[in-house]
């Protein structure tokens, strides 16, 4: 990497370099605010930070809708547990994936478990599909999911997706959500999910970029990090990133419709003139 700030997210790139100590107030708000959306959604509540990626539902209908504007079909909302789809999320990382029976699948911040379900019903009962998540509340409600919907092809474990807690070269898929925005170090997360992945193994990843440097007072406010918009990386910052740690046929496609259901998550804040959701795909070289 040859920009000073490219560990976080050249967006940043007037501010000084975050330190360890800063990752970990970042890491720690990041956690608090989807602890917050998870013990409401277990108590059947609503709380927000903005109306889809951050933010859950009691009504069932809203969630659907929310759902089905990512790009998930009706099929995908009826054989996941109930519970298990909050209305969280920027796409449909399975659709890009292409998952064949028998993989292996590694979700990096996988909430409830919704991604990881669907993952299952695509790899079946030969395939695994392991699902991470740094917010002990999120990683509790997807193993009750799991009981509840007997998927004995899933497991969740409490991690970083910096520092994800699987060993090396298991994986032949990594699929995330709306998650990697969050990161405070971006690169290391490229970089460990390279190290899980088998040769030849890839990324299909839904997530907000940046399509133009945001405004510091954005990249500053608390809800919009959270809320998965304050903390995106410029487009050709995640390439040079995923290029350096060393993936190839690196391919971010922008999609301008999600700006119908991103301008919903900061009424008035015009976040659509910066953020937009993109699916990002690469792949690891083979040996």
């Amino acid at each position: 990497m040859n920009k000073p700030n490219a560990c976080c997210t050249s967006a940043n790139a007037d501010d000084a370099p975050l330190t360890p100590t800063h990752h970990d107030d970042h890491r720690s708000r990041v956690r608090s605010a989807y602890a917050q959306v998870a013990k409401a959604n277990s108590a059947g509540e609503s709380v927000g930070i903005g109306a889809s990626c951050c933010g859950t539902s009691d009504d069932a209908a809203i969630n659907t809708l929310i759902s089905t504007r990512l790009g998930y079909d009706q099929e995908d909302l009826d054989v996941a547990p109930d519970n298990a789809n909050m209305g969280l999320g920027c796409g449909n990382p399975k659709a890009i994936a292409a998952l064949k029976p028998g993989e292996i699948v590694v979700d990096l911040g996988s909430g409830g478990g919704f991604d990881c379900f669907l993952a299952a019903r695509a790899v079946g009962s030969s395939g695994r599909v392991i699902g991470v998540d740094m917010t002990p509340d999120m990683v509790s409600k997807a193993r009750a999911n799991a009981l509840k919907g007997q998927y004995s092809n899933v497991a969740f474990r409490l991690g970083e997706i910096e520092h994800l807690p699987i060993a090396d070269g298991i994986a032949d898929v990594i699929i995330s959500n709306c998650v990697i925005n969050l990161s405070p170090n971006k690169p290391q997360v490229f970089r460990d999910a390279l190290r899980v992945l088998k040769a030849g193994g890839r990324l299909a990843i839904a997530d907000v970029v940046a399509t133009a440097v945001l405004p510091k007072a954005m990249r500053n406010d608390p809800a919009l990090i959270a809320g998965c918009m304050g903390n995106a990386s410029l487009i050709e910052d995640l390439e040079e990133m995923i290029h350096a740690a060393g993936f190839k046929q690196v391919r971010i496609q922008p999609k301008d419709a999600s700006k119908a259901f991103i301008k919903d998550w900061a009424p008035g804040k015009n976040v659509t003139d910066f953020v937009v959701a993109a699916t990002i795909e690469a792949v690891k070289p083979a040996r």
